[in-house]
């Protein structure tokens, strides 16, 4: 298939490109970008005018929910999701039922994936059998399955001693271990920042140094091992913090946040809104603002959506009680279009944090525009506004903060290896 985009402002984030071009497909590639190929003819033309062509969006934290949680949504609907949010590269955490520690499971999520033709799906392994913090998993079968990375999840690990040989087993093969730091104990029973929120609310707490504490390991064992992490869903001023003095201090250490804590903060909970119930927890405005300082500096590397779809039984309960998460898949875009506007960033840059700079912490080739790239593009209107709503949302999972509310940046397109797998 050939497909010509015509009249598009093409951004390319890496290459610094920002500009009116054509871009010419052919075979699964980007073969040009301004003049068309000698003899090119294609089989189809997408007029762009008007709308901006980018790289296919790379989202570090999407649940897919297969294999254990179809009842909350499956890998159809949430890879028709992903699709229809311009994300064409996504990371799986590995915190399904079973957890990802077997290569067979790695594997049938990888064909079952591949089957659907749809976004590219690179699973995170879980560093310890059955995310149980115990026992190592096979890290070097799992990369052979095809794991990028390994994770706890959202599981504690409160074992030290096995944190650390898991960094040391790691750095020896150069596996990247992505944790998010939350100190066990001090979160124990909590499921609000330690605030005024929860305080007029009666709900228990999770202070800030709950994710200090737990940053503070993670940073010591990785300067004494050497190890490559990536630091998921910092939540704080000081989290942010400290990630920029160990960047200054030569620590391999990278780090996000996801897309809801860019704009939303405790105060957002109004009457318990389970919506709002998330993990980590939402903080305080101050926090909320050094997280969105640090996107625009680069302290924080990128943003995700944490796409965790959740039953309405499991969510419409007590704030206390409600499952935590928010599916997130189709609004990283526009929510990232919304942070970078009222940052009053270019473009380019804010969409940096979503293409080029999420598919460098992966280590795929992916998030770029270049002739003899794989054709993975994102066509989307950056004026048009949509409403957040249970019916505009593709993913099965309609838990989101944001329902009821206008967001600007509209998909029209979804090209993966030059296919189209969604058109809006």
């Amino acid at each position: 298939m050939k497909i010509h985009i015509k009249n598009g402002r093409v951004i390319d984030p890496a290459s610094g490109t920002d500009a009116g071009r054509d871009v010419f497909i052919a075979a699964g590639k980007i073969v040009a970008i301004g003049f068309a190929p000698n003899g090119y003819s294609a089989n189809r033309t997408i007029d762009a005018g008007g709308l901006v062509v980018c790289p296919g969006l790379v989202d570090l934290a999407v649940r897919l929910r297969e294999p254990g949680f179809e009842y909350m949504a499956t890998l159809e609907s949430e890879m028709d999701a992903a699709a229809a949010g311009g994300v064409t590269s996504l990371a799986c955490p590995p915190d399904t039922d079973p957890p990802l520690d077997e290569p067979g499971l790695v594997e049938m999520l990888k064909f079952r994936a591949k089957n659907l033709n749809q976004a590219r799906v690179y699973p995170v392994g879980a560093l310890t059998l059955g995310l149980k913090g115990t026992h190592l998993t096979e890290m070097a079968e799992l990369t052979d399955a095809g794991c990028v990375a390994f994770s706890h999840a959202d599981a504690p690990l409160t074992d030290t001693q096995l944190l650390l040989r898991a960094m040391q087993y790691a750095a020896t093969f150069d596996f990247p271990v992505w944790l998010r730091p939350q100190d066990a104990g001090l979160s124990r029973g909590g499921v609000a920042h330690d605030g005024q929120v929860a305080t007029r609310l009666g709900l228990a707490a999770i202070p800030v140094c709950a994710e200090t504490v737990a940053l503070s390991a993670i940073l010591l064992l990785a300067r004494e091992t050497g190890a490559r992490i990536h630091l998921c869903r910092l939540s704080s001023a000081e989290g942010v913090d400290m990630v920029r003095q160990a960047k200054h201090l030569g620590l391999k250490v990278t780090c996000d946040i996801a897309i809801h804590h860019a704009h939303l903060s405790e105060m957002d909970i109004g009457y318990f809104d389970p919506n709002c119930h998330l993990t980590p927890p939402l903080r305080s405005q101050r926090d909320r603002d050094a997280l969105r300082a640090a996107l625009a500096d680069g302290a924080v590397d990128a943003l995700c959506s944490d796409h965790t779809p959740v039953d309405d039984d499991a969510k419409q309960l007590p704030f206390a009680e409600a499952e935590t998460g928010a599916t997130g898949v189709e609004l990283l875009l526009p929510l990232t279009l919304k942070w970078a506007e009222e940052s009053r960033l270019p473009l380019a840059q804010g969409l940096a944090r979503i293409t080029s700079d999420p598919a460098r912490i992966l280590g795929i080739d992916a998030g770029r525009l270049l002739p003899g790239a794989s054709a993975d593009i994102c066509v989307f209107d950056p004026e048009r506004y949509w409403k957040v709503e249970p019916k505009a949302l593709k993913s099965q999972g309609k838990n989101t903060p944001f329902t009821g509310v206008e967001v600007k940046g509209n998909v029209r397109y979804t090209l993966v290896e030059g296919q189209v797998v969604y058109e809006g």
